[in-house]
């Protein structure tokens, strides 16, 4: 069984891993031993921090075997984007060019560079390594974070985002980038997307065209890598699709994948989750749920055979799962059915 709970200090060595098998455009999860440290920390402090509105809380989590200890993947909420460090956009947008004397008539894209998500929630740092990759373990791991969402809405913003890693190849060479490159740039984009990921932006801003860039002026190459992703990270898209995200436009700046957005009380794992009291028993004729605690601090989810009594609001769980959530007879949880 996985569990999901906090990171801790401990996990640094479990993280670095993930951070390794991750590969070439994962900015947020750089091979930094520092930075990672780092986000562990700030991770611990935000859990421990009373909080009333969101503001530049990291919310990181890993998912542990709780036979073997291993650490199996992990994920994260942003409270509130870009309040320390300025988030980029590119908002792909139409405008026309006309002429009525001329008869002369062209509809054409733009991408406008742009800080438009400040201040919003963002899911991150989404990675199930390889042998963990079956069952309902990438569903835990994503919708986790909608049970935690449901549960303390206070620490999030309405809006909520997750920006999905656009094409590259294994080398980590971006179609989008390497005409970037060309023309502003210079550096090649593994550089780039690792030093967003430690937070050295500064080149962005130094470098990157403040005017609109027509898309037509691109490489063909560029052009049709727009508001695609990556193969590896299609099942993540598909998982969010579901829950009610769309793009609505936003790409990202260096691989020009599409970054989906959906308000927070819209996702479909927020509507649909349920409060229920726990009874600890034989639950062998259960349906399959994704279950979480009710703490923040000592937060924990798993996916597993629950007896769901939606009218009287009560679910019975197995030793093994009240274990691992830390729960008892009596305690609140909260759960959405698979």
């Amino acid at each position: 069984m996985l569990v999901i709970r906090p990171i801790t200090e401990s996990d640094l060595p479990a993280l670095m891993q993930c951070a390794e098998e991750s590969g070439h455009g994962f900015t947020s999860l750089p091979v930094n031993e520092e930075i990672l440290s780092n986000r562990i920390g700030h991770s611990v402090e935000s859990f421990a921090k009373a909080v009333t509105k969101p503001g530049p809380e990291g919310y990181l989590m890993v998912a542990e075997d709780t036979k073997t200890g291993e650490i199996a993947g992990t994920t994260a909420i942003e409270a509130a984007i870009g309040l320390d460090n300025p988030f980029y956009t590119y908002h792909l947008s139409t405008v026309v060019h006309s002429s009525r004397r001329l008869n002369v008539h062209n509809v054409v894209k733009i991408l406008t560079f742009g800080n438009d998500y400040t201040g919003v929630s963002e899911l991150c740092t989404l990675f199930l390594r390889p042998e963990w990759r079956q069952g309902l373990n990438g569903r835990l791991l994503s919708k986790c974070r909608f049970m935690m969402m449901a549960e303390h809405p206070e620490r999030f913003d309405t809006t909520v985002i997750a920006e999905m890693r656009g094409v590259s190849d294994e080398e980590g060479h971006s179609p989008f980038w390497e005409w970037l490159k060309e023309h502003f740039f210079s550096i090649d984009f593994t550089l780039a997307d690792y030093l967003t990921g430690i937070g050295k932006k500064g080149f962005i801003a130094d470098l990157m065209p403040k005017l609109p860039i027509y898309v037509n002026l691109l490489s063909p190459e560029a052009q049709a890598v727009i508001g695609e992703v990556h193969e590896k990270t299609r099942p993540a898209l598909r998982l969010l699709e579901k829950e009610g995200f769309s793009c609505r436009g936003y790409v990202d700046i260096f691989d020009a994948g599409p970054t989906v957005e959906c308000d927070a009380r819209n996702i479909e794992s927020v509507r649909h989750s349920q409060r229920c009291t726990v009874t600890v028993g034989e639950a062998d004729n259960g349906r399959d749920c994704i279950i979480s605690n009710s703490s923040f601090e000592h937060f924990r989810a798993v996916v597993g055979k629950v007896v769901l009594d939606e009218k009287n609001a009560t679910a019975l769980i197995d030793a093994e799962m009240a274990e691992a959530l830390q729960v008892n007879n009596g305690d609140q949880v909260r759960l959405i059915a698979q």
